[in-house]
């Protein structure tokens, strides 16, 4: 097990940003100053007797570059391998996990492979979201409890091909309709884009097809995004997204239909009323958020760069439901500030997820992908609890 690295508090002023994220705050580049209509990730190292809140299970050991998480209503998890294209199942009751399936002929190489994975209603048909050579896609297979059928193509004609910016984040929503997270794909204009793929957050019905009542006629949801990794629904039916900045903020983001949030003219807040302000913002020092999940009344986000947990509180008590016409269109106001947990604790942690009953968070770490110092156990899977 890691120790904790020693951290210093970071708090957002300009001094400290010119320092920290190596960008100006002069009137020539106020897009990335934080915004009074955001909350700040800036607690610094986590506080032990926070995370003495959380137990730790642990499940599994020596998994390699781990990403997507699919929790099992009876219990266990199917867990996806970016890099080998497998899904591992880990079991009710614990136990190491073993292959049950395999996406075939995923280019893996930077931050592409299979990525998101997402159960259906009926838990029966599992999604995955797979980069190719030049495209990526979505393909199910069907799901009988102990193995995988063949993945067919269900979306296709995602631009890929390119190392860095896939996305991936992948949620099936309250109604019935898959939500997909595309990155820019390396082409930071195509996410202002619209008749582009790339840079958004798309919805689809559950046979692949553009959602009917999408606002843009397509498949795009929200556009202006730079590379979305995680997605999640919380009890309301609000999306969250989780996103990576450049060199200056990291987000995380209420999507709305129609929504355009600034990538590439704006990164952070401050862009004026033509674009989304985030909800939360950290500097990419202290997040580079990968996966989101909602439990026990927060929205938690894995941070891979940061190494950290962060746990992001509703705000109680309820206040109105952002986007109405008098609520407050980012989602800050129904959030509090954001919390570290488990900072330099485990490494570069990839992902998150609520396990079926709702009553641990699964936690996955990411040192074996080329990015991290892995120990001799990594990559590990495990579950909190409070």
């Amino acid at each position: 097990m890691r120790r904790p690295a020693a951290r210093t508090p970071v708090a957002l002023t300009c001094a400290t940003l010119v320092a920290v994220v190596l960008t100006g705050c002069g009137d020539d580049d106020v897009r990335n100053e934080p915004s009074d209509e955001s909350r700040t990730g800036t607690a610094g190292p986590s506080v032990p007797a926070a995370d003495e809140e959380l137990r730790v299970n642990g499940v599994g050991t020596e998994l390699r570059t781990p990403w997507g998480l699919a929790p099992l209503v009876g219990g266990g998890l199917l867990v996806g391998s970016r890099d080998s294209g497998d899904i591992l199942l880990s079991p009710p009751g614990g136990g190491q996990p073993q292959v049950v399936g395999s996406v075939d002929g995923v280019r893996a190489e930077g931050e592409s492979g299979l990525l998101g994975l997402a159960l259906g209603p009926g838990d029966d048909t599992l999604y995955a979201y797979r980069t190719g050579p030049e495209e990526n896609g979505v393909v199910a297979m069907s799901w009988d409890g102990t193995s995988l059928g063949e993945p067919e193509e269900v979306v296709t004609g995602i631009p890929g091909g390119a190392t860095y910016h896939q996305g991936g984040g992948l949620v099936v929503g309250p109604d019935r309709m898959l939500y997909v997270s595309t990155g820019d794909n390396g082409v930071p204009e195509d996410a202002q884009d619209p008749d582009s793929l790339s840079g958004k957050v798309l919805r689809y019905t559950l046979d692949g097809e553009p959602a009917p009542d999408n606002p843009s006629g397509t498949a795009v949801h929200s556009l202006g995004h730079r590379n979305v990794e995680g997605l999640v629904f919380d009890p309301e039916g609000r999306l969250w997204a989780a996103e990576f900045g450049q060199s200056a903020f990291d987000e995380l983001n209420l999507v709305r239909a129609g929504a355009n949030y600034g990538w590439p003219e704006v990164e952070g807040t401050g862009g004026g009323e033509e674009y989304v302000d985030p909800a939360v913002v950290w500097s990419t020092d202290e997040a580079s958020p990968s996966g989101i999940a909602w439990w026990d009344g927060s929205l938690w986000v894995a941070a891979l760069r940061g190494e950290t947990l962060w746990e992001v509180p509703f705000a109680t008590p309820e206040v109105e439901t952002p986007g109405q016409e008098d609520g407050d269109p980012t989602g800050a106001d129904v959030l509090e500030d954001p919390v570290a947990y488990l900072v330099g604790r485990y490494g570069r942690i990839r992902n998150v997820a609520m396990t079926a009953d709702t009553t641990m968070l699964w936690v996955v770490t990411s040192n074996t992908d080329g990015r991290g110092d892995p120990a001799a156990e990594d990559d590990q899977l495990f579950a909190l609890a409070r």
